[in-house]
Order: C-alpha cells, then structure tokens, then sequence
C-alpha cells in the first residue's frame, strides 16, 4: 500500500481530543477514572487500525467496553479522526505509535488484541515482523491483563496459516476459526480493506485464540 502524505498531519493528529499524546507517561493508568477513559472499563486494543472503520464501529456497539486503536502513520490516522468530527464516543481512543513498543505503553491492561488485516509479510526473511511471530507474542504477554485473547482477521492464507502455527506453539488454543467469515453468523464490524474484499468475493479468514 502506498501511502498518501497529508499536509499537517501531525499537527492534525497531536491536537485531535481522541488522539493519546505520550501515552508512555500513562503507563499502568490506563484502568484508572478520568486518566483515559471517562469509566474503568475492559480494554480492547486494535493493532494497524488503518482507517478506523473496524474500531469506531466496535466503540458505538460496545459502550461497556473501551478501546484504543494504534496506527504507525499519522498520514493514516488523520482518516479515522475526519470520521469523528461531528461523533462524540468516550470510549474511545487513538495512538500514533509502533507495535513494537507496546510493552513500553502497557502493564498488564489489555483484555483483548484485534489484528485486522496487518501486512502479511510474506517473504521467510521478513517472518519476524508478522504481528502473530515469535517477537509480537512475549510483548503482548506484557501488556495483557488476565487472559491473552487475540483476535485476527486476513485474507492471507499464508500469514493465516502462519500465524496457527505461531500461536499454537507459543501455547495459545485456537478456540474459534473460519476460512470464510461471510458464510458465518457471527457478529462482524467490517474494516475497509474487508468491504473492498468481499465485494470482490475474496473470503476472509478469521480466528479466536487465547492462552491462559
């Protein structure tokens, strides 16, 4: 994907009131009244959220729930927050950050991961970087409050098939799956590359994994 610069980004970003600046300084706080979010809620995090359909449609059908959306490219996030102008949803928020750096950002605060469609990187020397690899998993050991829940949707059967594998090994049961979500009844807020797939008859494959 090529990514289309916007002037002013960062300074659109930085004083959007959604948007967490230094969200390093809150780190352990995030469960605390008024630090964050108006209510002590469960936390749901999305990783790569992209333009943000997925996570502002989860926040207006999940009030009981908080969720913080991470993004690496201001350029990106600045779409997701021209859709909040004229929405006021307090369970919400956003961060301009590296997935890398989680562990940095959290202690033990996150109850459910969503990885949506993140880049497959598929080439065997690029595996390490795959949000579901050997790297990702101990970060997210960190930041997850009880249970690590992980959700993840793709049309990459490589990265799918991947990402069983990986989650499997480092312990996680596979508790839900589909290799074609649309032929499911299950509860389904779309993100924007997923739209575009299933106009086009891609299927997506989906699953739940959770480790103990």
């Amino acid at each position: 994907m090529r990514l289309r610069n916007v002037k002013n980004a960062r300074e659109l970003v930085e004083k959007n009131r959604y948007v967490i600046k230094k969200p390093w300084e809150l780190k352990g706080k995030y469960m605390l009244s008024d630090k964050v979010f108006p209510k002590n809620q469960p936390i749901h995090l999305e990783i790569g959220m992209g333009k943000g359909n997925f996570i502002i449609d989860m926040a207006l059908k999940h009030p009981d729930i908080n969720f913080i959306g991470i993004e690496r490219y201001e350029s990106v996030l600045v779409r997701a927050l021209e859709k909040l102008e004229d929405k006021d949803i307090p369970n919400l928020r956003f961060m301009c950050i590296d997935a890398i750096t989680l562990d940095d950002i959290f202690d033990s605060e996150i109850d459910c991961i969503y990885l949506n469609f993140s880049d497959p990187w598929p080439k065997k020397r690029h595996a390490k970087r795959r949000l579901t690899s050997h790297i990702f998993l101990p970060i997210y050991d960190k930041i997850f409050r009880n249970e690590c829940l992980i959700i993840q949707k793709t049309d990459n059967v490589g990265l799918f098939e991947s990402s069983i594998v990986s989650l499997s090994t480092y312990g996680y049961v596979i508790e839900d799956i589909s290799l074609d979500l649309a032929s499911t009844d299950k509860e389904n807020s779309l993100t924007e590359y997923e739209a575009k797939f299933m106009s086009q008859g891609i299927k997506i494959n989906y699953l739940v994994a959770r480790k103990k």
